[in-house]
């Protein structure tokens, strides 16, 4: 290989990790801090579970207790969940569809860089005078009277790690859009690839509110203005309505991945094709566009009224139907298979009836009546974690052991694998489900402690119980990467022996161009077609020619790093004289990157059609 495929080969320096615009990289890059947040938010997990493991505890006060809450939230909905998924949509979705990249790699890169360094600005708020204190929704009336930095930190930094996501999911839509390989229909893309698409159409409506609602809230907070402040003639439900027209959607942001995920899970291991793919292709775009229609559902008792609390509690019922016909056919898919219960499927097994829990209380705390006896309970809490842990957080376990190997060309320890499924599953239950009964005695959400003998103990005990085991089990996953790092048994391209789509069709890990050749695609499962018909090679939809491939670039390291800078000076502007030059630093920095890159103009590099030809190990194989 030349030595321009070398440096952009899978044997990476830290600065080919700055640098990088493969999608690749990238993914590695999102999964790594993605899961350096998830172990941050789980932390914060424990502390809670064991602060409230018993009555009239004072292992945290009152005041650290409502920051470990609210980070404990912000973190792993913003700074692991998502960002773990959109990792494995950048790695899978490019490959599935037959592409070379994403369609902006550069933006690709930014998007990561704006997602860390706004998690990292989050994150310095512990040392700096206090994390955010007002919950994970930060509620205006809260938010406002906080009298710490941590509110602002809280808006500056989900906003810069926000314009992060937003330009990722514009990217994936573009991608989709237009770099499909010949042959490859909408109808014939595989569902992980279809439910990128519906959740990168999500985030570009769903995050605008956001943005809007975190700009109003760093006027009110640091430049005096009256959006949310009632004395002033503001509204505070206002806020309401701007973080719940996103909160929503951002449900389905991260549990449609997580649906596409298990499609793919379900059809290799019961070497079945997906039962009812088209009604699981509509029933994803009605839940994507179901999912905009609910928000005040988490609103039914601010006072809206009985009639807008029946609309929406009748729109949350229906979004049921189409979460119903995807049950089905996941179930209808295994039926008659010949499955194999490898640790992705002991996942995929276990979440239907973790979700399909977590979906009926959300009927339940959808009825409106039955919701002031729900709200602000441990009910809500329990029916909050099936949901995202029992649907989001088994994907991600699960699709860490399903795309390690096309990641890093080694197997997870498929023993070790499922010990940790044992334990997490068994935490998890154990964790939530008493919470159910916690909330339906009385328990409010969100307290630092409570007294003895109100018949709580026992529960929050065997909450807190429950913790510890899942906490073991990430521990065991952990030591799970390192060995099988260490041991680095490499694998061929289809590991798990029945892939059947395109990414499987490539070597373990895949080389930075992806495909040689174009793929042509045949059908829906386009490589099981293959392997079927006994072909060597998946059949290529154009001769071998000349590949042009981006450029890495810094420049998205610095445009991040501008706005981190400047956030500080903003923050900081009044109280300290080196508040303003910071600002106008970090300012320079940002639109001077942003000027450098549009001034640059930015060609890429061919990989000749000879080195190609002579690249026996990294062309196409079967």
């Amino acid at each position: 290989m030349s030595s321009i495929a070398q440096k952009r080969g899978f044997g990476a320096t830290a600065w080919d990790f700055m640098t990088t615009v493969d999608h690749k990289k990238i993914a590695i890059l999102y999964i790594a801090a993605g899961g350096f947040f998830f172990l941050l938010g789980g932390i914060e997990a424990m502390i809670i579970r064991i602060q409230l493991a018993v009555p009239d505890s004072t292992f945290v006060s009152a005041g650290t207790f409502n920051e470990m809450l609210t980070m404990h939230g912000v973190t792993m909905i913003f700074l692991a969940a998502m960002p773990i998924l959109i990792g494995f949509m950048n790695l899978v979705m490019p490959l599935q569809i037959g592409a070379r990249d994403v369609a902006f790699p550069f933006l690709n890169s930014l998007g990561f860089w704006l997602f860390f360094f706004g998690g990292l600005l989050l994150n310095v708020s512990w040392f700096l005078g206090g994390a955010p204190d007002a919950g994970w929704t930060s509620y205006a009336s809260l938010s406002l009277e906080s009298k710490t930095h941590g509110i602002d930190f809280y808006a500056l930094g989900i906003q810069i790690s926000g314009f992060g996501t937003l330009m990722g999911g514009i990217n994936f839509l573009v991608t989709i859009i237009n770099m499909r390989a010949p042959g490859m229909t909408y109808m014939r893309m595989p569902m992980f690839s279809w439910t990128t698409f519906v959740a990168s159409a999500l985030i570009l409506f769903a995050f605008p509110p956001l943005t809007v609602g975190l700009f109003l809230l760093t006027f009110d907070r640091m430049f005096g203005a009256n959006f949310f402040n009632v004395a002033a003639g503001g509204n505070t439900i206002i806020w309401e309505h701007f973080f719940w027209i996103f909160g929503h959607p951002e449900v389905y942001i991260l549990i449609l991945p997580a649906f596409g995920i298990f499609s793919e899970i379900f059809s290799t291991f019961s070497r079945k094709r997906l039962f009812g793919y088209s009604s699981m292709v509509f029933a994803t775009v009605l839940i994507g566009f179901l999912g905009f229609m609910v928000w005040a559902h988490h609103m039914l008792t601010v006072g809206m009224g009985n009639i807008a609390n029946a609309i929406f509690a009748v729109a949350s019922f229906a979004i049921g139907v189409p979460t119903g016909i995807k049950i089905f056919n996941w179930l209808f898919t295994m039926w008659g298979g010949s499955i194999k219960f490898t640790t992705p499927m002991l996942y995929a097994a276990a979440f239907i009836p973790s979700f399909v829990m977590g979906g009926v209380t959300g009927i339940m705390v959808a009825t409106a009546p039955a919701d002031y006896q729900f709200h602000d309970t441990y009910f809500v809490v329990a029916h909050f974690h099936y949901v995202i842990v029992g649907g989001v957080v088994f994907a991600i376990l699960a699709a860490t052991h399903f795309y390690w190997p096309k990641l890093f060309g080694t197997m997870l320890n498929e023993t070790l694998g499922k010990i940790t499924f044992v334990l997490f599953v068994a935490g998890f239950h154990l964790t939530f489900f008493i919470q159910h009964f916690l909330g339906l005695m009385g328990m409010p959400r969100r307290i630092a402690t409570y007294l003895d003998g109100q018949g709580l103990n026992t529960g929050n005990l065997i909450s807190s119980i429950g913790a510890a085991f899942m906490a073991l089990g990430v521990i065991i996953l952990l030591y799970n990467i390192v060995i099988t790092s260490i041991k680095n048994v490499k694998v061929g391209n289809d590991p798990w022996e029945d892939g059947r789509t395109l990414e499987w069709a490539l070597p373990s890990p895949p080389p930075f161009y992806n495909f040689k050749q174009l793929p042509f695609v045949r059908g829906v499962d386009t490589y099981w077609i293959e392997k079927m018909e006994g072909k060597k090679e998946i059949t290529p939809a154009e001769p071998v020619g000349d590949i042009h491939m981006p450029n890495g670039s810094i420049l998205p390291v610095f445009i991040s790093l501008g706005f981190f800078i400047a956030s500080f000076g903003c923050i900081y502007r009044v109280e300290k004289p080196w508040g303003l030059a910071v600002l106008i630093i970090g300012l320079v920095v940002a639109f001077g990157s942003m000027l450098l890159r549009s001034l640059k103009d930015d060609h890429g590099f061919h990989i000749p059609k000879s080195e190609l030809v002579n690249d026996k190990d990294k062309g196409v194989r079967a």
